[in-house]
């Protein structure tokens, strides 16, 4: 027996107050969840199961308080403050939310900006910048603290003034070398840190030779009491182990030390230098 909507309308009406509310708090739920993207509603559930905090003070004592324009709304017991399920996030102060799912598979499809941009019917601009948005957000996460062995090693590459319009310097064809014998201001030093269990950090730190400051700004957030620190012997690593107190281990290839107690050793990241490299002059022709 199909019933029309009048019954249905009819029906609702005799059940008691409580009843009809929390029908229509679940239909609600169920239409949010039809229109919602997936990413947003793994987050909502999250939240939902008390599984987050408040963005603005990280308190992890919140309630709901009902929708705002179809999101989730919540208030901190703390400061006393709203938010939805997208603030905090990449998601926040975005139009076009519908089409966030289709958006990030077609970025994991690795499709240009142009392909995106005619498949969602969106603007180039828009798509150029949820691309961003996404990368830093990533960026973000997932950054464990360096524990175990903990190979450091800073590479330098020639530092590419192109597309500037007012140069500091003569223009140079691409290929050639610093003018400055060894490492100047006319390099980029690069720091690349990885520990044996996998977690990694690649930071630009500075034009020239580093300092102490330098690997502290790179490194300095994610080393713990289990980081055993292994490097060549630049005096800034033997500084910066001594302050945050590390265990250390420098290893001089000037004396063709390369591997120490044949344990503690650089190879990790010079390897990786040498394929950061090779990706930067293959794909981009430089930086």
């Amino acid at each position: 027996m199909k019933l029309s909507k009048e019954d249905i309308k009819s029906y609702l009406l005799t059940l008691p107050d409580q009843e009809q509310s929390a029908f229509i708090d679940e239909l609600r739920d169920l239409s949010n969840s039809s229109t919602s993207p997936r990413c947003k509603l793994s987050r909502r559930e999250m939240l939902n199961n008390k599984q987050g905090a408040c963005p603005h003070c990280g308190h992890p004592k919140y309630v709901k308080l009902g929708f705002d324009k179809g999101a989730q709304r919540y208030k901190c017991k703390s400061c006393k403050r709203n938010f939805t399920e997208y603030t905090g996030t990449w998601m926040a102060g975005i139009h076009k939310k519908d089409k966030i799912d289709e958006y990030m598979l077609l970025m994991l499809e690795e499709k240009s900006l142009d392909k995106i941009k005619k498949e969602l019917k969106i603007n180039k601009k828009t798509a150029f910048d949820w691309r961003h948005k996404i990368l830093s957000s990533l960026d973000e996460t997932g950054k464990d603290p360096f524990t175990g062995i903990t190979e450091s090693d800073e590479t330098v590459m020639l530092l590419s003034e192109k597309g500037k319009r007012s140069l500091s310097r003569k223009g140079r064809k691409r290929g050639t070398k610093a003018k400055k014998r060894g490492i100047s201001d006319e390099q980029v030093s690069i720091i690349v840190t990885a520990d044996r269990a996998g977690q990694k950090e690649l930071s630009v730190a500075t034009l020239g030779r580093i300092k102490k400051i330098d690997i502290e700004k790179s490194i300095g957030g994610r080393i713990c009491d289990k980081t055993v620190l292994c490097s060549d012997s630049h005096v800034s690593y033997k500084g910066f182990a001594i302050g945050n107190s590390l265990e250390h281990h420098a290893i001089r290839a000037d004396l063709k030390q390369y591997v120490k107690d044949g344990l503690y050793h650089v190879q990790h990241v010079n390897s990786m230098h040498n394929k950061l490299k090779k990706w930067l002059n293959e794909q981009f022709w430089g930086v």
